[in-house]
């Protein structure tokens, strides 16, 4: 999700699917949406297939290198939520994971 300085969404963009246990993403295609929007901060989510919403290694991985870009881009990373198809969630920010 993009959002502007008032963290109202301007945009909600789908930048990459995954295969059955791993995905590959790479913060340009995350910030592509953001830089074209004019958004000042996203939130990043993502849903496990396994509907455990427990954060991987990779997850905490990709959440560091996407802190570090935005950081350089200008645009905050304000959270990254790990879903399931119970409308539950983990929150790695909360988790004290960035």
């Amino acid at each position: 999700m993009c959002l502007n300085t008032k963290n109202n969404v301007v945009a909600v963009h789908r930048c990459h699917v995954g295969s059955l246990n791993s995905s590959i993403v790479h913060p340009r295609e995350v910030f592509k949406s953001a830089i074209l929007n004019n958004a000042a901060s996203v939130i990043v989510a993502h849903q496990h297939p396994s509907d455990d919403i427990t954060p991987s290694k990779e997850d905490i991985n990709v959440t560091r290198r996407l802190v570090d870009a935005g950081k350089l881009l200008g645009i905050e990373v304000l959270d990254h939520l790990v879903v399931n198809n119970e409308s539950k969630f983990t929150s790695l920010k909360e988790k004290g994971h960035f």
